[in-house]
């Protein structure tokens, strides 16, 4: 049984009352950095390879030498079945998600961000191709971005329940497209003006306007997918495993390049690789695998689609002095650099995760079935790393194979941690006024200002990098007029409330301790609960940060039985609310959190004692 699995089922075993301290368990030993490698290997027509052993590999980390400590080989053959699901008692919830240990998991995402509307069609009938073909007893999950993450069906085999999920998926209008039914570019209003023999200095303007309008909403789609890969990320971190995501999408572009038929050509350019590097390293540590499929099938220049309208590269009508000679010309360079630089992303993005891109092909449904096969078979080695420095720097992995002929398929390196003694983020505290209207289509920056905002979205999945247990019950019998003490609500909530005890019982494996010269550990946490209404707006809260040392018998007791917490959270009577509760570690940046009906426990009967939770010595 893997570690995580060992702390969770002490977890589970945790019943929140007196005899919890207790519990007799092993403790946890030190922790010891180890890296992860997923590798596939294909021979020349893309066959997997099996019964490769360790001595058929050589791993180096910046070009030294590394031992390999573990290896082993995953195939179809040997793939575990399903486990059956979690039953909890009654007000106990857990992000914790039952799948098999030893087999991949795969997830389909369906981008209606970065995709037009012809093809999102197109990908839905290619889907329910696949799932008519599909071997039985592989398990999918289906995520749907637009400018949220949703899942729209968690792991299952049942092809009844994925076709479903598929069908229920319609096509959806991106509001960040500049021509959303096909992608293409579309007729502007600069060249309406043309059109209509508008001062040429006019319709200048007015091209740079359209074109940094287009560069803005470009931006925002790319913030918006690599937040929610990162999203995607710290959901899949705590299941055991590979995860191999089949994302379909169309354009992605990481870069904007400067434009020579506009007035300030510079005005236009963006980057955000930094951004897609942190996120493709999340990935990557997450053990999650991407294989990007165009959703565009085969795709030639712009400029030649029935959309492209050829008004405007009539000389007559230049605003220029009789350049559109040339606008054709640079346009149709400026498609060719485009398509590069979206398929450039796509092959980084799969080279970096160790996954495999799909592009310019129309049979969509085989590149799923070729990318669960791939993912489906290979090798999991691990190695301690000969440089021990935590200097938060690249490190670049690179496998060589004794045999020739065969293609590896694996991550390319990682960033070693920063030191855990590194100064944590400032803290966010939640004001009234954030509490006011939180919405769902909210802008995400980078780096985010609130390490807990991507964890505490309503509707979205919930991260599993930190595994939480958590008990909700009512603490009192009765409605109360007043809100719980350190409830933060909105300006537009009204009583009465019902006040419940929320416990947290957080795995301690995923949180970092920092050991002290007095021999006491550092943590440093911050602990939220969230009250939503049903269309998703913020009402109230509870938010704690517990900058903490733990004496020795503290720290023992947490590894034998778990980090506790516990807090008191007031929701109105009357209405339909949820409860999103999370946990989030400073140092490490992991995350943990669940969403809960407040339905489903408001008739449970209150504690008759007081819930048990894990002291914290105060920092001073």
């Amino acid at each position: 049984m893997s570690l995580r699995l060992t702390l969770f089922a002490i977890l589970l075993a945790v019943t929140f009352q007196p005899a919890l301290s207790q519990t007799s368990t092993p403790s946890l030993k030190a922790r010891t950095q180890l890296v992860i490698v997923d590798v596939v290997v294909t021979d020349n027509k893309q066959n997997p390879v099996h019964n490769l052993t360790a001595s058929d590999f050589t791993v180096l980390e910046n070009n030294v030498p590394e031992h390999i400590k573990s290896f082993e080989e995953h195939s179809t053959a040997n793939a575990a079945k399903s486990e059956p699901p979690l039953v909890l008692p009654p007000g106990n919830f857990t992000n914790y998600t039952n799948v098999p240990a030893d087999a991949p998991l795969n997830i389909l995402l369906l981008d209606t961000l970065n995709t037009p509307n012809d093809a999102q069609i197109y990908v839905r009938n290619q889907i329910r191709l696949f799932l008519k073909r599909s071997p039985p007893n592989v398990p999918l999950a289906i995520f749907g971005l637009s400018t949220h993450l949703w899942l729209l069906q968690p792991f299952t085999a049942d092809p009844r329940l994925l076709q479903a999920a598929v069908d229920h998926k319609t096509p959806r209008t991106s509001p960040l497209m500049d021509n959303a039914a096909t992608g293409d570019k579309s007729d502007t209003f600069s060249l309406e003006m043309s059109i209509a023999h508008t001062p040429p200095y006019i319709v200048q303007r007015m091209q740079q306007f359209e074109a940094e309008q287009t560069s803005d909403n470009l931006q925002l789609r790319t913030r918006y997918t690599l937040n929610a890969l990162n999203q995607m990320a710290r959901y899949l971190a705590g299941l055991p495993g590979r995860k191999n995501l089949i994302w379909f999408s169309g354009s992605f572009p990481i870069s904007i390049l400067p434009d020579d038929n506009i007035l300030n050509p510079f005005a236009i350019t963006a980057d955000s690789s930094d951004e897609f590097r942190q996120t493709t390293d999340l990935l990557a540590r997450s053990q999650v695998a991407v294989y990007p499929i165009d959703a565009r099938g085969l795709a030639g220049p712009s400029v030649y689609s029935v959309e492209s309208s050829g008004v405007q590269y009539d000389p007559k009508l230049d605003p220029n002095g009789g350049r559109n000679q040339d606008v054709f010309t640079n346009h149709l360079n400026d498609s060719i650099r485009q398509n590069a630089d979206d398929n450039s992303t796509m092959l980084q993005m799969a080279e970096q995760t160790g996954g495999h891109a799909y592009i310019n092909t129309n049979g969509l449904a085989d590149a799923v079935a070729r990318s669960i096969e791939a993912g489906s078979n290979y090798y999991t080695l691990t190695y301690t790393p000969t440089d021990t420095t935590n200097d938060g720097k690249f490190r670049r992995i690179q496998l060589k194979l004794r045999r020739d002929g065969y293609t590896l398929a694996y991550r390319r390196g990682y960033y070693a941690d920063a030191p855990a003694h590194a100064p944590a983020p400032a803290p966010v505290t939640v004001s009234n006024a954030a509490l006011h209207f939180v919405p769902l289509a909210a802008v995400p920056t980078a780096p985010l200002a609130d390490p807990m905002r991507n964890a505490m979205i309503f509707g979205s999945p919930a991260p599993t990098q930190i595994t939480l247990k958590v008990l909700v019950v009512p603490a009192a019998g009765h409605p109360e007029d007043s809100l719980a003490p350190g409830n933060i609500a909105s300006r537009n909530i009204t009583g009465p409330y019902r006040r419940y005890d929320v416990t947290i019982a957080a795995d301690p494996s995923a949180i970092v301790f920092t050991p002290a010269a007095d021999g006491n550990h550092h943590a440093s946490l911050l602990f939220r609960t969230y009250v939503y209404s049903r269309d998703g707006r913020l009402i109230n809260a509870s938010n704690r940060i517990d900058d903490s040392d733990l004496t020795p018998a503290l720290y023992h007791r947490a590894l034998h039985t778990g980090l506790f917490f516990h807090q008191e959270i007031s929701v109105p009577v009357k209405g339909e609310f949820y409860l999103r509760i999370g946990v989030h570690d400073d140092v490490a940046d992991h995350d943990g959190a669940v969403e809960i009906p407040v339905d489903s426990v408001k008739d449970l009967p209150p504690l008759t004692s007081p819930p048990v939770t894990q002291p914290l010595a105060r920092r001073h």
